[in-house]
């Protein structure tokens, strides 16, 4: 898209100071992907009791085999649930690895068949396992079946970059993300919870999906992302900012919001409440939870003959603080 934009960035706990920052190519910034590797749990290697008995957490005693290394699938390296197959020498395999190599066993090349592992589906149905975040915080122990379930919901499970610039795969927890940020996808880091952001863009009637630089704001402790982007609202093209939280939903809902943006005695105010990260950058584009605003306006705000987007957003973050005497909430302020 050549020349992007212009961004003008001020956070601040008290009186506003201008302070420009100029950024150059389209907005978007590739780097190298990092993903925080978690040890492989420990139920993995040594997290098993003996056959036959539940698997209490990871200090068990671990035999020589442990019982969760012989439900590992040999092909995927995943747990396997039943159906569970095995060859006619008795290697097993998922039933999904066994659609995969065309009735061949991996391990010896005999062909499969139909048979099923029954005595090991059986030990499988018998087991309680920790949560393969355990070693991320979470000290839940589930049967064999809702443990996969539990998992995918894990509020201790890692988090994804919430960059929107790229399609990033780098995973963890909230202070590597801050540090990922940072120091790879150059990202302006602010700590206070009011701001004063400028956007500019020359020729904005050629911009039709576009994403301007991510900012990252620490507040009561915790990282808000502010993202702010072009992109077409059916065929009304739309300029759009809204707050994300680095944490899960339960605790975003803990805050609030305001963005305000305005001109030429007009003005458009959004308060709501920060999505978590938990939620991808798309879904919550797509879902229109935030400040948007049309083309025709914002440029009717910037000014002038109309040929440049020249877009304050100002805004404030707080946390609501539930009131015990009223049951309603207050807005806590920053100080």
């Amino acid at each position: 898209m050549g020349e992007f934009c212009v961004v003008e960035c001020v956070s601040s706990t008290g009186s506003i100071e201008n302070d420009e920052i100029h950024h150059h190519g389209n907005g978007h910034h590739h780097h190298n992907n990092h993903q925080l590797s978690s040890a492989k749990s420990q139920a993995n290697h040594g997290g098993a009791a003996l056959l036959g008995t539940n698997i209490v957490g990871p200090t068990a005693i671990a035999p020589a085999t442990s019982v969760y290394e012989l439900l590992e699938c040999p092909v995927c390296t995943n747990s396997m649930y039943p159906p569970i197959h095995q060859c006619h020498n008795g290697h097993t395999l998922c039933s999904t690895c066994k659609a995969r190599v065309h009735n061949r066993c991996p391990t010896c090349r005999q062909e499969l068949g139909d048979i099923r592992c029954l005595a090991l589906e059986k030990v499988a149905e018998s087991l309680e396992l920790p949560c393969k975040y355990y070693n991320l915080g979470c000290p839940e122990i589930f049967p064999y079946y809702s443990k996969l379930k539990h998992e995918s919901n894990c509020n201790f499970r890692p988090y994804n970059c919430p960059y929107a610039g790229s399609e990033c795969a780098a995973v963890g927890d909230i202070p590597f993300l801050v540090a990922h940020l940072r120091d790879d996808h150059k990202v302006d880091m602010h700590t206070g919870c009011t701001f004063n952001h400028r956007y500019v863009k020359a020729n904005p009637r050629e911009v039709e999906n576009a994403t301007w630089m991510l900012t990252v704001f620490h507040c009561f402790g915790q990282y808000f992302c502010l993202h702010f982007e072009a992109f077409q609202l059916g065929m009304a093209p739309v300029y759009m900012a809204f707050l994300r939280f680095m944490g899960d939903e339960a605790e975003a809902r803990n805050y609030s919001y305001s963005l305000e943006v305005g001109g030429s005695g007009r003005k458009l105010i959004w308060e709501g409440t920060p999505r978590s990260i938990r939620d991808s950058h798309r879904k919550v584009r797509d879902s229109h939870d935030g400040l948007i605003i049309q083309r025709n306006i914002a440029l009717f705000f910037s000014g002038g003959d109309r040929k440049e987007l020249k877009l304050r957003v100002t805004g404030r973050i707080w946390k609501e603080q539930q009131n015990p005497d009223s049951g309603i909430c207050i807005p806590n302020l920053c100080s």
